[in-house]
């Protein structure tokens, strides 16, 4: 009858932990996959030029690692650490029942572990978080420096790139060092207080002399030795359950700092821009805008009329690309307004924003999903004959058609696409979302003679009609442009065409001059 009850408990045991981790790990999943959309649903509302601002390297540790940091929390703590402490429990119970003597003698040196562990303890919290930033540093030096690794490699700057990620590596190491050298002689010593030898010398020292006094008989002396030797086994599992519940603790508080990031401010009346000529007019209205409290933009006021180009030009700083992408939304101003169609771009909701305003920007993203997705990325509604006149008009779409796949094939799999291959889809998307204001950041800034010719015709079937705003780095591109708009520290300090400015003898001037290679 004892083995078939021995027997039975064990098969007890076996089944509930069974299904006990299977509750758990499926709680973890839907944790996991609630969390991941939440921080997907927050950050497709998060104002653009955010992103801007932060590492593509700790937004993917705090979304995907930080998240997997959580696994152990929800999906073994609280089984392991309830299988870790009940069955000492029982085993000092039924100690207790035999003899309360036995029941102190099978924890006589749990006082000095727990003495250890509160000596370690001290100051953990803040060594365990600085372990915990370095990490993350460290995490975003990897990605970062393997997303540049063909860049700098062929250039020959790889040792120089190495650099951030050595500094973070070796930060790592020191904080790591730092929390565990003093910590490690007093853990071994600890350890070795609950080992089993340990105790099992202590019990049967102890359990001979309580014989010898006649408080307890021979056999209940080797029970205290026998479940007082199960007292080590709690003691792993719950270090090990509170370094990841710290572990947890802090990527919990990343997430929630991540979800913490404040969304673009929604309309309370939502307004849409006119539509019809009128509706193109691009309106900015003594514009100031400030990262960090030091000011970029300092009242700047222009307009681009309906069906014009309007380009941008000054030299690097001067608040082109940031004056450029507040008509988009990828900041708020923090002064005056930019107005479509005759209403602020703060109240229009984002989504109808972005059907009025597209944009094509130098570093084209495409997705990883097939051509003809990443070409109506801006209209999945688009039927394929669409997508492909878009293409056409794109110079790229006999080079999609020589696929093996065509418009099916995947990008990053089936196809690598060239620089100037990938600005051609962009442009091909622009077209197709077929948007009356568009923000250019000049195309072909960085495309070699052949795919500059592509782009630039392209670039001829993308801006007709439309009102166009272009951030011009090469002067050359924008001679033509129907407004020139000179930028210097934030201010406009000239306006006109070509021509007009060229005669003004200004800034504008000068730096044609040093465009061209001659005396100004």
């Amino acid at each position: 009858m004892v083995a078939a009850l021995i027997v039975l408990g064990l098969l007890l045991r076996g089944a509930f932990m069974s299904a006990a981790l299977t509750i758990t790990h499926l709680a973890d999943v839907q944790l996991q996959a609630n969390l991941r959309r939440k921080l997907v649903e927050h950050l497709g509302r998060v104002p653009l030029g955010w992103f801007t601002r932060n590492s593509s390297g700790r937004l993917r540790k705090t979304a995907m690692g930080d998240v997997d940091a959580l696994h152990q929390l929800v999906a073994h703590q609280a089984v392991e650490t309830t299988a870790a402490v009940v069955t000492p429990l029982g085993a000092l119970v039924y100690l207790l029942v035999l003899d309360w003597r036995l029941a102190l003698l099978a924890i006589a040196t749990i006082p000095i572990y727990a003495a250890a562990f509160a000596w370690m303890e001290r100051g953990s919290n803040a060594s365990m978080r600085k372990i915990d930033e370095s990490n993350t540093r460290l995490g975003s030096a990897v990605v970062e420096f393997v997303s540049e690794i063909a860049v700098v490699k062929a250039f020959g700057r790889a040792r120089k790139a190495h650099a951030a990620y050595r500094r973070a590596a070796a930060d790592y190491t020191q904080a790591v060092t730092d929390w565990a050298r003093p910590n490690t002689r007093i853990e071994a010593l600890a350890g070795l207080v609950v080992s089993a030898p340990v105790i099992g010398l202590v019990t049967v020292a102890g359990g001979a002399w309580f014989v010898d006094r006649g408080w307890v008989t021979p056999g209940e002396a080797l029970a205290c030795v026998l479940l007082a030797c199960v007292i080590p086994i709690a003691i792993e599992p719950l270090g090990f359950g509170e370094m990841n519940r710290r572990a947890a603790a802090a990527a919990a508080l990343r997430i929630q700092r991540l979800l913490d990031v404040a969304p673009l401010p929604l309309p309370a009346a939502a307004r849409r821009p006119t539509t019809g000529a009128a509706g193109d007019r691009v309106v900015y209205d003594a514009v100031r805008f400030a990262y960090d409290q030091e000011d970029v933009l300092h009242g700047v006021s222009f307009t681009c009329e309906p069906g014009t180009v309007t380009a941008l030009v000054g030299p690097s700083g001067s608040g082109k690309s940031t004056l450029a992408t507040l008509a988009l939304r990828f900041h708020d101003v923090t002064g005056g307004a930019v107005r479509i169609g005759g209403v602020d771009v703060r109240d229009v909701e984002p989504a109808q924003l972005h059907r009025h305003v597209g944009f094509v920007l130098q570093d084209v993203q495409l997705l990883g999903g097939s051509v003809r997705d990443n070409v109506a990325l801006g209209r999945p509604e688009a039927t394929d004959a669409e997508v492909r006149d878009a293409c056409r008009a794109a110079q790229i779409h006999d080079r999609i058609t020589a696929l093996p796949k065509g418009y099916d094939s995947v990008v990053g799999q089936d196809v690598h696409f060239s620089g100037g291959e990938a600005q051609r889809v962009g442009i091909a998307r622009a077209l197709l979302a077929d948007t009356p204001v568009l923000v250019l950041d000049e195309a072909t800034a960085f495309a070699d003679a052949e795919s500059e010719a592509a782009i630039q015709d392209a670039l001829a079937q993308l801006v007709g009609g439309r009102t166009v705003l272009v951030i011009a780095h090469r002067l050359s591109t924008i001679t033509g442009a129907d407004r020139i708009v000179v930028l210097d520290r934030g201010r406009v300090v000239e306006t006109g065409t070509h021509p007009e400015l060229l005669a003004a003898r200004g800034q504008y001037s000068r730096m044609w001059a040093a465009h061209e290679g001659v005396p100004a």
